[in-house]
């Protein structure tokens, strides 16, 4: 399967604790999903831009975990290019489905990540505190795409190499190790320093 890659654009739109999209952009994104039914990478892309920092916002709520909710975007993303066709706009909006395939893929990590009741009653309570992820809400909020552009270049060129893989070409983890011929430990351990030196550039605390 060709694995689209997203273009360089920061997430738009706002936080939001249920399923409704801001009105102005439903069509737009309507007519994104249906491209990318075609297989459309560009239009991937875009969508990408516009619904990801929703999507690992609901994943984070639900796993608590940011490498788990990291992984879980990755993959709601690969189910969206493979079930773009599936979608059905009589049937509801775009963000209702994209919201919907994340809930599930997320419910589907914790049951099989969390094995105990004591670990189960942890995460529920964790879910009503934590409403969104700071970093990655601030960034978007604060921040210009060149300034981000900018802070990339700081990364070192592995660091750059695997960010840009994974965050801005949608690929997992798996997919980027694969893609680079390394171990996958190591790749998640250069996305997360490269995240860490991105935060503090930006100078998100």
């Amino acid at each position: 399967m060709d694995t689209p890659r997203a273009s360089r654009t920061t997430p738009a739109g706002s936080p939001a604790g249920g399923f409704a999209v801001e009105p102005g952009t439903a069509a737009t994104l309507t007519e994104l999903l249906l491209r990318v039914a075609a297989k459309d990478q560009q239009a991937f892309a875009e969508f990408y831009a516009q619904t990801s920092r929703r999507v690992y916002g609901l994943a984070r709520r639900v796993l608590i975990d940011p490498e788990l909710s990291e992984d879980t975007t990755q993959e709601v993303y690969l189910q969206v290019w493979n079930l773009a066709d599936r979608f059905r706009p009589e049937m509801g909006s775009p963000m209702a489905w994209l919201m919907t395939l994340t809930h599930r893929r997320a419910v589907d990590k914790v049951r099989s990540e969390q094995s105990s009741t004591d670990r189960e009653a942890r995460y529920g309570a964790a879910m009503q505190e934590i409403d969104h992820d700071d970093v990655v809400d601030t960034v978007t909020q604060r921040l210009e795409a060149e300034t981000v552009v900018k802070c990339l270049d700081s990364l070192t060129e592995t660091q750059q190499e695997s960010v840009k893989l994974a965050y801005y070409g949608g690929l997992t983890y798996r997919e980027v190790a694969e893609k680079l011929g390394v171990a996958i430990p190591t790749i998640k351990s250069r996305i997360r320093d490269g995240l860490l030196r991105l935060k503090t550039c930006l100078g998100v605390n």
